[in-house]
């Protein structure tokens, strides 16, 4: 255990509880169901409402092998070669074997899939997957569907939420095992400030961290917390350096910042045609796939293009969909296009690549256990292995169901006692606070140094554009200096989280000098097998730097010594 914290205010409050489950997005809502069907007192922590994590904004839908010829082997073949030799297999072929049946327990739940005449469910092709293997909901609003679906259980279940809560830090025993959460809840309700939630079994399952980038596809409550949380409390974190960049997103203008609207893969899988101004089909020949290769290569050709050209963006030709199409197959990306002028039936609709997937994360084994006892991780907040260099198109859903079932058994088949957390919560090492104004800054550093297109050159500026913030917050948080102290809060205590994850990020993004994935670095365009092929482990020293290693193979060590 590090014993470093955020500077916050000691618990004023708590409750007890066997599991604490912080996220409620697929994988969040699908661990505590199960948990509570164990027997288990669950509390499901949430930053917002239940239903305003990242599943709902998942548009194409969930991958697994439920068409008539398709197998988990040809599923497992696709996910390899998108990771570009970074998947851990086992892991691939867990979620490929334990898929299908997840996703009918996901129907018994109450998820209604859009269907066929015949009355099978749907199926249609995403970037990288060779058969049409994808089931959606309301056409385009699968993520929706889905979240709706857990959340009416999760009522029906009477479980405890807290909802509006910023989970803050881990508690941990006197043994270092995990004994539950500190945490900051905003708003009215049977709980407020400062509190905490006492429990030996923690799952992290906060989603992404996409707010490090000016622009993403992220809510805005994807501020890494969850990570933050796990690298103070002493966890080792992977693969962080592959952040996956939509390659479809719409493109509002160069200034743009925050959350954007996502224009679905999906909208490809059915037959939309990349093109430049010219109206030149630029991914023929770059692919067998053409407009349905993995993201990283079509992220990477919409860039290139971009820079050949000196053009803003790149255009979506789905015109010969017709209007028929549109409203029933994509009514939610049709309705986002026509909000801001822009009406994918008569005209190509502009597009950018954007931060979108951390398929790094919280180091886990394949029952979700981090390196801190006690302490899971599932969903986009985890790295499990499955989704390597570059996940593939919509195996997220599917690895949040699978994990959080496993993590479920995991922690019902333990049942590890109740223990009092050791000392004050307020104790340790209080990490300085960033202050709120510096979030644009930050982000713009990200998106300059470490986003699309990255470089030693990039990269280092980055570094010390984080370095020269991390420095100021510790130089605001000494009396001494003068300077007044940032008041601990909702907004210090995000863009601090933002501010640690984004220098583990571009420590692990300096150290793999290859192009790999997602992971592309123009200094270094081509793959490096024989050095690259592994995975870079950080972990964050005492002196808050961050520590990175790099695996001896390209398989995970166990993240228990005695495994």
């Amino acid at each position: 255990m590090t014993g470093i914290r955020l500077t916050a205010p000691a618990p004023g409050w708590a409750i007890d509880a066997d599991v604490v489950v912080v996220g409620s997005g697929v994988a969040g809502l699908t661990t505590a169901l199960r948990c509570a069907a164990a027997g288990l007192d669950t509390v499901v922590v949430t930053k917002a409402r239940l239903d305003d994590g990242s599943t709902r904004w998942a548009q194409g839908g969930i991958a697994a092998a439920l068409g008539e010829g398709d197998t988990p082997e040809q599923h497992l073949d696709d996910t390899l070669v998108a990771g570009a030799g970074l998947c851990d297999e086992e892991a691939v072929r867990t979620l490929v074997t334990e898929g299908p049946d997840a996703v009918r327990r996901l129907i018994t739940t109450g998820a209604h899939f859009d269907t066929t005449d015949s009355g099978d469910i749907a199926l249609t092709r995403e970037g990288g997957h060779h058969r049409r293997r994808i089931a959606h909901a309301g056409g385009d609003a699968t993520g929706a569907e889905i979240s709706r679906a857990l959340v009416g259980a999760v009522r029906e279940a009477a479980l405890h939420t807290i909802e509006n809560a910023l989970v803050l830090d881990l508690l941990t025993d006197a043994e270092g095992r995990t004994a539950g959460v500190s945490l900051h809840v905003m708003g009215e309700g049977q709980h407020d400030g400062v509190g905490a939630v006492r429990a030996p079994s923690v799952v992290l399952a906060t989603g992404g961290m996409g707010q490090v980038f000016s622009a993403t596809t992220n809510p805005p409550v994807s501020t890494g917390d969850g990570v933050a949380l796990a690298l103070r409390a002493g966890a080792e974190v992977s693969d962080l350096e592959f952040v996956q960049f939509h390659p479809t997103v719409l493109f509002l203008g160069a200034d743009s910042e925050g959350q954007q609207p996502l224009v679905s893969e999906a909208v490809r899988g059915e037959g939309a045609h990349l093109v430049d101004g010219d109206g030149v089909r630029f991914m023929l020949g770059q692919h067998e796939l053409a407009e349905l290769a993995p993201r990283d290569i079509v992220a990477k050709a919409i860039t290139r293009r971009m820079l050949d050209q000196g053009a803003e963006h790149m255009y979506l030709d789905a015109r010969h969909f017709g209007a028929r199409m549109w409203e029933q197959r994509f009514p939610t990306i049709l309705a986002a296009c026509r909000s801001h002028g822009i009406d994918p039936v008569t005209e190509p609709v502009p597009v950018a690549p954007a931060a979108h997937y951390a398929s790094g994360g919280v180091r886990t084994d394949l029952r979700g256990r981090t390196t801190v006892p006690g302490l899971y991780a599932c969903g986009e907040v985890a790295c499990t292995g499955v989704h390597g260099a570059n996940r593939l198109a919509s195996n997220s859903l599917l690895e949040g169901l699978v994990f959080a079932e496993r993590i479920a058994a995991d922690i019902a088949g333990a049942r590890p006692p109740r223990t009092e957390p050791a000392g004050s919560p307020d104790a340790g090492d209080p990490v300085p606070l960033l202050a709120p104004e510096a979030r644009t800054a930050l982000q713009r550093a990200m998106t300059r140094g470490a986003g699309v297109l990255r470089s030693a050159d990039s990269l280092a500026a980055a570094a010390g554009e984080l370095e020269a913030l991390h420095r100021d917050a510790a130089a605001d948080a000494e009396v001494a200096s003068g300077a007044k102290a940032v008041v601990p809060g909702v907004d210090a205590w995000e863009v601090t989280n933002l501010l640690l994850v984004s220098r583990v990020l571009v420590a692990a993004a300096r150290d793999r000098e290859e192009t790999r994935g997602c992971h592309w670095r123009e200094d270094r365009p081509d793959r490096d097998d024989a050095h690259g092929r592994r995975h870079l482990v950080v972990r964050i020293a005492q002196d808050r730097t961050p520590v990175v290693h790099r695996t001896e193979t390209a398989a995970f060590p166990p993240v228990r010594p005695s495994d």
